[in-house]
């Protein structure tokens, strides 16, 4: 488990996974500080980022299975930008194409014809 350098993160695993041994006892935690090179949560956390900031808005989610996150996750993998990836989506750089004026319309006549 790679996580960044902050301490609640260490004690979770403590919590969680040694004590507990949830998935086995080869889990280790690896606590990675690098904002580049072999391993990071910089992807993560910039989705986190985003996810805490419209929350603050609605003033926290009131249900763990809100739709609001899964358009939040459609939202940043096919419609939004993101300067890291020159102003291209994910879905862009995975070869996805979304066509029309309105990526959201699209996106919803395409998902209603399955």
């Amino acid at each position: 488990m790679i996580t960044d350098g902050a301490r609640n993160f260490q004690d979770a695993w403590k919590n969680e996974y040694k004590q507990k041994n949830f998935l086995d006892k080869k889990t280790e935690h690896i606590r990675h500080i690098h904002f580049d090179g072999d391993k990071n949560n910089n992807k993560m956390e910039r989705l986190n980022g985003e996810i805490r900031d419209r929350e603050k808005v609605m003033r926290s989610l009131k249900k763990v299975d809100s739709p609001i996150l899964s358009g939040m996750q459609i939202h940043h993998n096919f419609i939004r930008s993101h300067m890291a990836l020159d102003r291209k989506t994910p879905s862009d750089m995975a070869g996805i194409k979304i066509e029309g004026n309105n990526k959201w319309i699209t996106l919803i006549q395409n998902a209603s014809k399955q």
